[in-house]
């Protein structure tokens, strides 16, 4: 998402903390962390007046897969979670407790 947008989200929201951006979602998918829209749902989407596009800064329709790693110091991923369904994120209360257990 491009800066612009997460600014002006981060004020609606009222939030405390800096949101990063992924402008055409390339850190994602470095990561093989992107969904691509099918056809079909881009129709539905762009009915609803949603333009993907305008807020990635590309042309794409592609959101990030909601993700989270826990990375130790040797590199070694002890957790992680993700979903391609974009309207779920991990619960921060997860994360908390697999960074109890490590």
């Amino acid at each position: 998402m491009l800066v612009e947008h997460n600014k002006a989200f981060a004020e609606e929201k009222n939030l405390s903390f800096e949101l990063l951006g992924d402008p055409g979602n390339q850190t994602a998918q470095k990561y093989g962390l992107v969904f691509s829209f099918p056809d079909d749902i881009k129709k539905i989407y762009t009915g609803f007046g949603i333009d993907l596009p305008k807020h990635n800064g590309d042309e794409s329709w592609t959101l990030p897969i909601p993700a989270r790693f826990i990375v130790n110091s040797g590199g070694i991923i002890r957790y992680s979670e993700a979903t391609v369904d974009h309207t779920v994120r991990p619960e921060p209360e997860d994360t908390i407790a697999a960074l109890k257990e490590l």
